[in-house]
């Protein structure tokens, strides 16, 4: 039997299982349910189903209603994301003989899940943050005086409480980025509301404005992404940019049985190991690889409310 190239390591696994960025959100907002294949199968079910309520009236000698739950089957494969990078044979022979000198391959580890996790969470507010993916009457596109930078006009307060009235399944946590985080936690009529003194000024902690909507989580994405072209100059923008969502979360679902906005199929762990490469500086090296097998899915549409450039 031929020896694969590709050998897992279990130290460097370690580090990429391991790795945790408290700027990045898209586990949260799309948790990760582990799947059997990669090519896997999901159920959608309709949500006029979870509100019809049959017969439940029993005789003395009758037999219950049976009901039975339908779903529409859908197919889709998770796919593999992975990255490299080379560590010559000399950059370990240096570290080695320098104590206290970081293992190379293990920094190469850390730096590609680094670039593992940003590119899921550019995928996942893409996916979160694009109002194709949510009911008709599931989304507003905010604009002038609506947006909520308007502290005189807009009322952020009014605008979230509608949405959570108009879902079938009122949204138990709302996701945005910095910027638009920036704007509510000052917006004058949410402090008047929160504090209950009349006060219009000052800053509202997540906690309070958890509490205050009755949500299970908010979460704040802070991460970066330079949208520069190779060889330009960076350009750094937020990824998850100036809009606002509401969805319901459901962290019981699964991909057969559930309701819930979103979640992420996971095939497998996310993984690490190293390929000899001869052709790699002089002595040679070792190309350390990290990657994972995932797909971000949005299963429920109707479990969602956007509010699209809810800040200017």
């Amino acid at each position: 039997m031929a020896k694969a190239p590709f050998v897992v390591t279990p130290v460097l696994c370690a580090v990429a299982v391991a790795y945790k960025n408290g700027a990045m959100i898209a586990d949260d907002v799309l948790p990760r349910v582990p799947v059997g294949a990669q090519s896997f199968k999901y159920n959608k079910f309709p949500i006029g189903e979870f509100f019809t309520p049959p017969d439940t009236l029993v005789g003395r000698k009758g037999q219950p209603n049976q009901v039975e739950f339908t779903a529409t089957e859908a197919t889709d494969s998770t796919q593999d994301h992975a990255l490299d990078d080379a560590v010559p044979e000399a950059d370990a022979m240096n570290a080695a003989a320098q104590p206290g000198m970081p293992d190379p391959k293990l920094r190469a580890a850390q730096g590609l899940t680094e670039l593992i996790v940003l590119r899921r969470e550019v995928r996942a507010a893409s996916l979160v943050f694009n109002a194709a993916n949510y009911g008709t009457g599931n989304k507003q596109t905010l604009s002038g005086t609506g947006q909520w930078n308007d502290y005189t006009n807009s009322n952020p307060q009014t605008d979230i409480l509608s949405a959570q009235d108009a879902m079938v399944m009122r949204g138990n946590v709302a996701a945005m980025g910095r910027s638009v985080w920036t704007v509510l936690r000052q917006h004058p009529k949410l402090c008047k509301a929160i504090y209950g003194n009349g006060t219009d000024a000052g800053i509202i902690s997540k906690q309070a404005f958890q509490d205050f909507f009755e949500l299970d989580g908010v979460f704040i994405g802070e991460g970066w992404v330079n949208t520069a072209k190779k060889g330009q100059p960076p350009s750094l923008t937020r990824v998850w940019g100036k809009s606002f969502s509401l969805m319901h979360r459901n962290m019981n679902a699964d991909t057969e049985f559930g309701t819930t906005f979103g979640m992420t199929a996971q095939w497998g762990p996310r993984v690490a190991g190293e390929i000899v490469d001869p052709d790699i500086g002089m002595r040679g090296g070792v190309r350390v690889r990290v990657g994972e097998s995932v797909k971000e899915l949005i299963t429920a549409n109707d479990l969602g409310y956007l509010y699209s450039n809810a800040v200017a």
